[in-house]
């Protein structure tokens, strides 16, 4: 059953840590961070299912902007937020914090967001995005397709993908996730990086192949390199995060 937008939530405070997946993932992807939270961060903490997403509801169309708007409409109004976001996630962050949305962003960091963006890559996700979900007879399937989608295909068990990430019809399983979501296109970085209003941290896992340094450093900005870490850092180092969520709190 979906909802328009599940939220997983816990802390105590005014301000809050709000972590947001890449595409195709769920927030359970946080876990290992969220896990490491207590006396550390002082605050709430809120990790949503992205629109079309686990148990969030589908939009009629995606963009940058419709996923930050369904993001900003259930966050708690007039309290500061420190957004951490992965790829699709950290854009979503980045759009937050340009104040478009009636968000106060304290501080944000985007990892691992894929910044250079050729015809064969948007082809190919506008292929993908026009495709229904494979429908299979088992959950196992279902959950390495699922694995595969969001990139956790070896970092992550089939029996450990949560409910929440499938579906079951009529006796066959396929992925709660809506792939019209991979029509979402490639971000102006740029753009969203002029717009910010609150300090912005990129960073990128020395081993991610989707976001290399230098094209984060082309954008201008400092790129924090998480050593021996991959695309899916925050699953692979949570604690690696841990310490850009000391440096955001730091930077506000």
């Amino acid at each position: 059953m979906t909802t328009p937008l599940m939220i997983r939530s816990g802390g105590e405070g005014d301000a809050v840590l709000l972590l947001l997946h890449g595409l195709g993932a769920t927030g359970d992807v946080w876990d290992g961070v969220v896990a490491r939270l207590p006396g550390r961060w002082p605050g709430a903490w809120m990790v949503p299912d992205l629109p079309g997403h686990g148990g969030s509801a589908a939009l009629p169309s995606y963009s940058f902007g419709h996923l930050a708007a369904a993001v900003a409409a259930a966050l708690p109004p007039g309290r500061p937020v420190t957004v951490v976001g992965h790829s699709l996630g950290g854009v979503v962050g980045l759009a937050l914090a340009s104040g478009w949305f009636g968000v106060s962003v304290a501080a944000v960091a985007g990892v691992g967001i894929k910044v250079v963006w050729s015809e064969e890559d948007l082809a190919r996700s506008r292929a993908l995005a026009a495709r229904p979900n494979p429908r299979y007879a088992t959950r196992q399937e279902a959950a390495e397709r699922h694995l595969k989608v969001a990139g956790l295909a070896g970092l992550v068990a089939p029996e450990a993908v949560p409910d929440g990430a499938l579906v079951r019809r009529d006796a066959e399983w396929t992925l709660a996730f809506d792939p019209a979501a991979f029509g979402v296109g490639a971000p102006d970085l740029p753009g969203l990086l002029a717009a910010a209003r609150a300090p912005v941290v990129l960073a990128t896992g020395e081993r991610d192949p989707m976001s290399p340094p230098d094209h984060l450093r082309a954008l201008g900005v400092e790129a924090v390199v998480l050593p021996g870490l991959g695309h899916n850092a925050h699953v692979e180092g949570p604690d690696a995060v841990l310490a850009l969520i000391d440096r955001l709190r730091a930077a506000d």
